[in-house]
């Protein structure tokens, strides 16, 4: 993977459980890092029929592994003011340098 093609910036977001004063539970969104990402959404070529397993992942994305922290299926990527549910987190050729997310997009319900 060539830094050229990790053009796309997006936050690893955690979603942590804070209390008010009054004990009350409230769910915060908090930007853990910022990263350049190389990002694919879903299409009809090869690979992508490889995937059946996770039939409800919208996009890939893959970027350097950050040293701070694990990447967990209970994060969620911000990219481009869309948010995605992370529904599996791969190391990739298993080297410790690179990870592959698939995600899949989250839609708000109308109505």
């Amino acid at each position: 993977m060539s830094f050229g093609k990790m053009r796309t910036l997006i936050d690893i977001v955690e979603t942590r459980i804070m209390k008010d004063g009054e004990g009350f539970a409230t769910e915060e969104d908090t930007v853990i890092a910022s990263l350049r990402a190389y990002k694919e959404d879903r299409h009809g070529n090869e690979a992508w029929k490889n995937r059946a397993s996770f039939s409800s992942a919208t996009s890939l994305f893959r970027f350097r592994k950050p040293r701070s922290f694990q990447v967990t299926t209970e994060m969620k990527i911000d990219c481009q003011n869309e948010q995605y549910n992370i529904l599996s987190v791969e190391d990739l050729k298993e080297r410790g340098m690179y990870i592959e997310v698939l995600a899949e997009k989250v839609t708000g319900s109308k109505g």
